[in-house]
């Protein structure tokens, strides 16, 4: 008798124990949840934390709710000036919507990720048809990923209950046929601008080298006349000096410059004179220390 009572009490508190455990459930704060009664959904968008459900006539699915990655395929766009170039992208995604994310894909990320990559690769091929290559590979690309991650965005919140978030591009490549004749066009382009630097900078130098000449010119003339001038101040300084001095002393200064005239004539050893030596006044104090000549007279010396 106690023995039965011991089992039936064993069984109901293993039946109360496997009811307990089938009526509660817990919701991780990363994730979000739905209940399901035989596949009908009756409860969405249950959040973290303890919940309750019926035994056997509900089940529960539940769903990341963190931001997931979508690592797209490299793929070939033509920008608008018809030149192919190949991308590669990647897509933050979220899960908004657990209902609808549940009746879109039965709860499957790797369905969820078939259906959103070609509409990201056709919302990044019309994007890249519109704007030219420069503009694609400029500092604006952000700008131009922001136009079809909106309009995805908003198509996918609609049809699969998911939140596009950003559209990033990893790498811009040209197809290997024409990255070639791309590195002759910029190699041509930055040798026409050096061209263009070298031509700028030969006129400079031009206009330089033209102000500089224009200003040597100025300070030699300016230079040759202050020199000029000094020349002739000092020149007339030395003819009043000399004039002064032989008045102080005639028969020296005569003496001097025949010594003078002596020196510049015969200096060199080479100088030849064919004159009159008894009747000319340049040997007159070679002939006679008093300077006087052979008639008697003095003659003037003409001055060196």
């Amino acid at each position: 008798m106690f023995n039965n009572r011991a089992l039936v009490i064993i069984v109901v508190l293993v039946v109360l124990g496997w009811l307990a455990s089938s009526s509660l459930y817990v919701v991780d704060e990363t994730e979000r949840a739905i209940k399901l009664r035989f596949g009908e959904v009756v409860e969405s968008d249950i959040g973290p934390g303890l919940h309750v459900k019926v035994p056997v006539l509900n089940t529960v699915r539940t769903f990341d709710s963190r931001v997931l990655t979508l690592d797209a395929s490299a793929s070939r766009y033509l920008t608008a000036e018809k030149k192919a170039v190949i991308v590669d992208s990647y897509v933050k995604w979220k899960i908004i919507n657990p209902q609808r994310f549940y009746e879109a894909t039965t709860g499957d990320e790797q369905v969820a990720e078939r259906l959103i990559e070609p509409r990201v690769d056709e919302a990044l091929r019309n994007e890249f048809g519109r704007n030219t290559l420069s503009e694609i590979v400029s500092e604006r690309r952000d700008e131009l990923m922001s136009a079809p991650t909106k309009a995805l965005d908003k198509q996918m919140r609609k049809e699969l209950g998911v939140a596009v978030l950003d559209i990033r591009v990893k790498q811009i490549e040209l197809p290997q046929e024409v990255t070639q004749s791309v590195y002759d066009r910029m190699r041509s382009e930055r040798e026409r601008e050096a061209r263009e630097y070298r031509a700028q900078g030969q006129e400079q130098a031009e206009k330089i080298r033209a102000r500089v000449d224009r200003e040597k010119q100025v300070l030699l003339a300016r230079a040759n006349q202050i020199a000029e001038t000094t020349r002739g101040e000092g020149d007339a300084s030395a003819a009043a000096i000399y004039a002064d001095a032989y008045q102080q002393s005639p028969d020296f200064f005569r003496f001097y410059r025949s010594l003078r005239a002596y020196r510049d004539s015969f200096g060199d050893g080479n100088g030849l004179l064919v004159l009159n030596p008894h009747n000319n006044a340049f040997f007159r104090y070679l002939l006679d220390p008093q300077g006087k000549s052979v008639n008697g007279g003095a003659t003037e010396l003409p001055s060196p």
